[in-house]
This record gives C-alpha cells, structure tokens and sequence, in this order.
C-alpha cells in the first residue's frame, strides 16, 4: 500500500472510531484480485506492428579471440589482456573472478 508522507498527519483524536468490522470489509471491498503473470507468457504475446518476421533469420557476426584478449576459465567472458590476474596450467583467469 502507498503511503502519502505529505499528507497532514491527523491527531489520535481526530481519527474515526469506526468499529473493526466496517474498516475490514471497507477495505477487502477495494481491493480486487490480481492475477499473478508471468513475464514469459507476456513475451509470447507481444507482436511488432505491421511485422511479419517469420521467415526471417538472424545473422550474428562472431569476431574470434583478438591477440591481446583471453577467455577466463571461469566466468568464460572474453576479457582483455590487462584483466588478466593469473595463468596456471594454460588456463587464464580474469582479476574479478579472483578478486
């Protein structure tokens, strides 16, 4: 529930003295059920406007290990050669997984 910290705060005096049972059902009466959704079932009915990319194919251009870069061994992110915090047995490792 929000709450309006700029609201003037009422006294205890001035609050109503309403029995419990009228503020209860006052309150489930505004509140309505909400479904509980799924980002992945939101994903499927998404569509683009005016696109039909059915028959389409994405290409994706992959450049191979530059000289200066390297592949840590266990984050297995392409990092460049200044990231590099050790190297044993051939297998590299970047300063964040060892730090």
């Amino acid at each position: 529930m929000s709450v309006d910290y700029d609201a003037p705060r009422l006294a205890p005096e001035d609050e109503s003295n309403e029995p419990l049972d009228v503020l209860k059902t006052e309150k489930s009466a505004t509140r309505g059920a909400v479904p509980d959704l799924d980002e992945a079932d939101l994903a499927d009915s998404f569509e683009l406007p005016g696109a039909d990319l059915s028959n389409e194919e994405l290409l994706v251009h992959v450049i191979p290990v530059q000289s200066d870069e390297f592949t840590c061994m266990s984050c297995f992110l392409v990092h460049h050669r200044s990231q590099l915090a050790r190297e044993k047995d051939g297998k590299k490792y970047c300063k964040e997984c060892e730090g």
